[in-house]
């Protein structure tokens, strides 16, 4: 079983709330603002209910009880389209463990989520994950 401990190289706990939700930032030393904007930080959030999917009619405790979803976010609107759903919180982190490892070994192309390019960003990710370039 993975831990927060497993995670690869250039991810980091961002944010753990106690049996609650956790976020993790890949190289915040680079997505710092100063080299790329900072909302193009590549961040992993691990939730209760979905993130951000609050239907009319759906009360707040109703969006927060339930499976733990892992979303892969390349900015706060251009989200990884993969279901990652998990009974446990302890699937959910093994599960966001894995997807960081995918991530990080390029495995992953953010090129398949945007509509609208940003090279500069592609190719430092593609740098930083070993992934060749496209």
């Amino acid at each position: 079983m993975s831990t927060l401990e497993d995670l690869p190289a250039g991810w980091t706990v961002w944010n753990e709330e106690p049996d609650g939700r956790c976020i993790l930032a890949y190289r915040p030393d680079v997505f710092d603002s100063e080299q790329f904007p900072a909302a193009c930080l590549p961040t992993l959030y691990l939730t209760r209910g979905r993130r951000n999917h609050r239907r009319p009619g759906v009360s707040r405790e109703d969006a927060t009880t339930g499976d733990w979803y892992v979303t892969l976010y390349f900015e706060p609107d251009v989200e990884l389209q993969e279901t990652n759903r998990f009974a446990t919180r302890e699937d959910g982190i093994e599960g966001a463990v894995e997807l960081a490892r995918r991530f990080a070994d390029g495995e992953i192309d953010p090129r398949d989520v945007y509509q609208v390019p940003r090279e500069d960003y592609f190719a430092k990710l593609d740098e930083l994950t070993g992934r060749p370039s496209n």
